[in-house]
């Protein structure tokens, strides 16, 4: 039977600032994400051109990405966090301001960059949060990224509706970003990072973690690390996928393919990021009582049921419960892999969670440009089908995911 523990203010400030960092990251791309139709018609792209060009973002996270675990162990998860996010606010400002394509790359490759060394920054500091706590609280800061998403898209919907331009759209978002940052700091935590999570408290992995043993060389790491390791990452892949769908394209599909008005052309990613919010609220608990294997799969099922069904039988409000259904669905998928990676035994701080997230990017750099060939080919109902196949991997490869836990008497927790 659990006791209740008695939190110390300093670590509830930190999960507060660990939160506000991930609502500003949620809200940049949450903005973007309903202006892309716009954005595309002052460009004068085709779906195939504005899949390349939104390829320069996953790109600059794929080149300068994994750089993140060092830019850590140097300047601490607490400001690479902080400082990155104010970077990639600012570059999201410069994408609005672009005035060709290849400005418009430019300016979304340093958004990459700046936001995978964010990404990787913010969960490591929840990873070291929810150490302290002793308890699932990782999916609690994922919600708070979907809030800062949904509202994003309602702020972008609105915006593209009463017809605010785009620059002062992400000027006034980059001046939030900015004071919110500027809030969180002096609320993480104090001190370097630990060499590894077992100075911290360790917590449930896909495999048994052994805090007192030191980071082994790479190459020494057994294969069934690196099999659950590629596992995991397309578990996070297949979620980042449904992702992308919502934000790069459900706008342009809800625009372009079933006549909505900008405004409810927004509702695809706004649906997908509040269902995820949902999801990532009910979601610690839900891990805690049946174990992030079982929730994978269960969300597997929904992304491939709820988007297969909407794309089968296409209508606008049909479209929208069906991004709401997959958002819902993978909305432990990302954190419960990040989790998972960053236990695995042998592997320094950071490692596996970095090496996720690199990889990660690689859905975002492969997505845009297919989902854009086969849209300029067929349709993006089409490109869009590549969703629920995503689900259906999810159900296959949850398995690398933890387990329901046991307490030590043997019983479920």
């Amino acid at each position: 039977m659990s006791t209740l523990r008695t939190v110390a203010p300093e670590l509830k400030r930190a999960r507060l600032g660990v939160a506000l960092i991930f609502f500003t990251n949620g809200i940049v791309l949450g903005g973007f994400a309903p202006r892309i139709p716009e954005i595309r018609d002052s460009l004068e792209l085709s779906y195939g051109g504005l899949g390349v060009a939104m390829a320069a973002w996953p790109v600059g996270s794929l080149l300068l990405g994994l750089g993140a675990a060092a830019l850590i162990r140097r300047f601490r998860s607490s400001r690479v966090a902080t400082f990155g996010m104010v970077l990639s606010t600012f570059a999201m400002l410069a994408a609005g301001l672009a005035s060709s394509p290849l400005w418009f790359g430019v300016a979304l490759f340093i958004v990459g960059a700046t936001d995978a060394w964010v990404d990787v920054a913010q969960n490591s500091h929840g990873l070291r949060v929810q150490r302290r706590y002793k308890r699932s609280i990782l999916n609690s800061f994922h919600a708070l990224w979907s809030i800062g998403a949904v509202s994003g898209g309602l702020i972008g919907g609105i915006a593209a509706g009463i017809g605010l331009s785009v620059p002062w759209q992400f000027g006034l978002v980059s001046v939030l970003v900015v004071a919110v940052n500027i809030v969180a700091y002096p609320m993480l935590l104090k001190g370097p990072e630990p060499k590894h999570s077992g100075e911290e408290g360790a917590d449930e992995a896909g495999v048994p973690h052994t805090a007192d043993s030191p980071h082994t060389p790479l190459r020494r790491v057994p294969g069934r690390t690196w099999g659950l390791l590629a596992a995991l990452s397309m578990i996070a892949i297949a979620g980042g996928w449904a992702e992308d769908a919502a934000s790069t394209w459900s706008a342009s599909y809800l625009r372009d393919e079933l006549t909505a008005g900008a405004t409810l052309a927004a509702l695809g990613f706004v649906s997908m990021q509040g269902f995820q919010f949902i999801g990532r609220i009910l979601g610690d608990r839900m891990v805690d009582r049946w174990g992030q294997r079982a929730v994978a799969r269960w969300g597997g099922l929904l992304v491939a049921v709820g988007m297969g069904m909407a794309l089968a039988f296409p209508s606008v409000w049909g479209t929208i419960a069906g991004f709401g259904l997959a958002g819902f669905g993978v909305a432990t998928l990302i954190p419960g892999a990040m989790h998972a990676a960053d236990e695995l035994p042998g592997l320094r701080t950071g490692t596996g969670l970095t090496i996720v997230s690199w990889l990660l990017r690689l859905a975002f750099l492969l997505s845009p440009p297919l989902v854009g060939a086969i849209a300029d080919a067929t349709s993006l109902r089409v490109g869009l089908a590549i969703v629920p196949v995503m689900g259906m991997m999810v159900i296959l490869l949850a398995g690398a995911m933890s387990p329901r836990k046991e307490n030590p008497h043997g019983e479920h927790s």
